[in-house]
């Protein structure tokens, strides 16, 4: 029997979504301790909380740390002196928490959805952004966020109506410029799951008529068709490259061309669709259970 002590990481709840993520957490929480792992929910940013108990904790669904990143990177900080084993790696935490990664990537040469940087303190050129990613439609989101927040689907004239407004978030962060891909609302956008690097399953999320958010708790709905392999490989691909060590990883995007052109590599808190493919949580707690037997590597 194993004996660490893990705690499985969420948030408080702020009526913000659904409770599909509490039904899933609370589902996973059963099962590990089922087979015999000693599993605690915790959430992240609870005060009380002694993380120095703690062998491992699992990044679950701390939904809400883009809201509080200070004080989420903070608290990874306080992780790492207490050595404590975090699940994903905090480096590759750190990483993915600021959507910078996306243009990274993009200058690695891999299919990404075009990306333009606009760095906090800077005023957004309109007609520049516009020309730079040659799209009639753009979307503009912030770099550390999630759940749509803060993000803008805009037209040129848009843009410019919203401009001022846009202005004044640059002040306090910066954000992201990509061209707006109709394909989310005529094909949807895929998720592939990985668990260990190794491929578990997926999902095809759509939008709900005339929206661009896929999100459940924005109407988005949810299918489960075959993938094509093409688009598969390339996600096994993207997980190979930069979710080394991760326990688990989802691959969102989109079908361009017969090809995968990646959207977001989700590495902190991304809702596993756990419950949409039979035997997803076993394949989940064997890879915790490799993990768990691995030395633990220095996560700063």
């Amino acid at each position: 029997m194993n004996t660490q002590q893990i705690a499985l990481v969420t948030y408080k709840d702020a009526g913000k979504y659904t409770g599909v993520s509490e039904e899933e957490n609370a589902r996973l929480h059963s099962f590990l301790n089922k087979k015999g792992l000693q599993v605690t929910l915790e959430i992240w940013d609870d005060p009380a909380v002694d993380w120095g108990k703690y062998d491992v904790v699992l990044l679950k669904s701390p939904w809400d740390y883009f809201d509080k990143i200070t004080a989420f990177y903070t608290w990874l900080d306080q992780l790492d002196k207490l050595q404590v084993r975090v699940l994903n790696p905090i480096k590759t935490v750190r990483w993915n928490a600021d959507k910078r990664y996306l243009v990274e990537l993009q200058e690695q040469g891999e299919n990404v959805v075009p990306s333009v940087w606009l760095e906090q303190g800077t005023k957004l050129q309109t007609a520049e952004v516009f020309a730079q990613l040659q799209s009639d439609k753009i979307i503009v989101k912030p770099a550390v966020s999630g759940g749509a927040k803060n993000t803008f689907a805009l037209t040129q004239e848009e843009a410019e109506a919203k401009t001022e407004t846009i202005n004044e978030l640059l002040q306090q962060e910066s954000f992201l410029a990509q061209p707006f891909v109709p394909e989310i609302q005529t094909k949807g956008e895929w998720s592939f799951l990985f668990f260990n690097g190794a491929y578990s399953h997926t999902v095809l999320k759509a939008a709900k008529a005339g929206d661009f958010r896929v999100q459940h708790f924005f109407g988005g709905t949810v299918h489960t068709p075959e993938p094509p392999a093409q688009l598969l490989e390339a996600a096994h691909n993207l997980v190979d490259k930069y979710a080394q060590g991760c326990l688990y990883a989802r691959v969102d995007g989109v079908e361009l061309n017969g090809e995968l052109v990646l959207m977001e590599l989700e590495l902190i808190e991304p809702f596993l669709f756990m419950a949409t493919s039979e035997g997803a949580i076993e394949r989940y707690y064997q890879a915790l259970l490799e993990q768990l037997q691995q030395p633990s590597q220095s996560m700063a």
